[in-house]
């Protein structure tokens, strides 16, 4: 079941973010143009970078259902067994812990951010705009969850997530 709904919320996430850098390639572009023509876009600076702090809380919580922000799994694993196991859930707990102050002021934000809009396009609230921060903090809580199980059993068992991946990497470079 876990397997399932992390594959399933990875697509989804993968779609979400491609759609988004996708827009906001498009604003940029369209930016550029409108400049070259000797006019700007008001809005442009506005929702270039909300759609940018957007794909930042997303790839964040992607980042975290595939445990692939930076770790320090050399030093980890070098703790030795059951210390190593401690430290991995005072870590979560710690991770757990922001993650959850974050939805918490993102949620306090948006009751403040009531009845505001946006300065360039007066018909986008700004509770719209900052919702990512509450609901990129839930994904990311989510997301580290679910994943959370099968890093569990790696670190049990001694492995790296990191390792194996950046010896292909290398190996991948050292054939001509």
């Amino acid at each position: 079941m876990y397997a399932r709904l992390q594959r399933t919320l990875e697509t989804l996430l993968e779609w979400v973010l491609i759609a988004l850098m996708i827009l906001l390639t498009v604003i940029v572009i369209v930016a550029v143009i409108y400049r070259k023509l000797d006019t700007s876009l008001s809005w442009y600076d506005e929702v270039a970078s909300i759609t940018l702090s957007w794909v930042t809380y997303y790839g964040a919580a992607l980042a975290a259902l595939k445990r692939k922000h930076i770790g320090f799994d050399s030093l980890l694993l070098a703790i030795p067994m059951p210390l190593r196991l401690w430290a991995t859930a005072g870590a979560e707990a710690l991770v757990l812990a922001f993650f959850l102050l974050l939805a918490w002021a993102g949620w306090e934000v948006l009751l403040v951010l009531e009845g505001e809009t946006l300065v360039s396009l007066t018909w986008v609230p700004v509770q719209l705009t900052q919702s990512v921060i509450p609901v990129g903090a839930a994904l990311f809580i989510v997301c580290e969850l679910l994943s959370l199980p099968a890093y569990w059993r790696a670190v049990a068992a001694g492995e790296s997530l990191e390792h194996p991946e950046i010896d292909a990497q290398l190996e991948e470079r050292a054939q001509p």
